[in-house]
């Protein structure tokens, strides 16, 4: 069976891939995706990291998080399952509403056929479903929020009602003395937190900023679950 670039041997793995925890509502034995999502989240982001290390040759490693964090954001894996159609091929309970296009549903169920394709073709068959979804890094560079993420997310915290501040948290050095990669921790009350790692400690405090900015642009500002 042909989806999304490729052509499943396996057509039960695409049928888990589709469906949703909502289904067991109905069929509460059903295996639903989110074994195949945890698994697709992982491969996804390594096929967006390899895309782009060949893609921008002199970028920093700053740079090409700041682009991947965007490529596989919530907003870009809703875009893709709107082209493909993604919502009517989705297995929900009966009684459930149509989906949005920003819903999560959409995101997990993409990740959950990266999973699928790579459980049934390796990482060739992985590649041909993320070709597929012809997900964009939106642009993003440096330059994203007026190249000061930390700033724009103190902008953001700031708007907030009460207006809050966001607190860095160094929460692990690792690698050699002369060569360490430090993970900074950044949270808004209310919005949630992002962690990131870097070899220096301003770059993970930027790139920690950077990812939490997506995820509440993904929440439309309302607090992380």
């Amino acid at each position: 069976m042909v989806f999304a670039g490729h052509d499943f041997r396996d057509a039960a793995l695409l049928d888990e891939a589709l469906t949703t925890p909502s289904c067991r509502m109905d069929r509460p034995s059903v295996a639903d995706n989110q074994r195949l999502e945890f698994l697709g989240d992982a491969v996804i982001g390594f096929l967006a990291a390899e895309s782009l290390y060949a893609a921008f040759p002199r970028d920093t490693e700053g740079s090409l998080t700041v682009k991947r964090t965007r490529m596989v954001s919530t907003a870009a894996l809703c875009d893709a399952a709107e082209r493909l159609g993604l919502a009517g091929h989705l297995k929900r309970n009966r009684a459930a509403d149509p989906l949005p296009k920003d819903s999560k549903t959409l995101a997990d169920a993409i990740e959950a056929v990266v999973g699928a394709a790579y459980l049934d073709g390796g990482l060739d068959a992985a590649r041909e479903v993320f070709a597929a979804l012809s997900l964009s890094h939106g642009g993003v560079d440096a330059g994203a929020w007026g190249g000061n993420p930390k700033g724009a997310l103190q902008i953001r915290a700031q708007a907030m009602d009460p207006p809050r501040l966001p607190e860095y948290e160094v929460v692990g050095v690792a690698g050699r003395a002369h060569e360490p990669v430090f993970t900074v921790r950044v949270s808004v009350e209310g919005a949630g937190e992002a962690v990131a790692s870097a070899r220096s400690h301003k770059a993970a405090e930027s790139l920690a900023a950077a990812k939490l900015l997506e995820l509440m642009r993904d929440s439309g500002g309302r607090a992380a679950d």
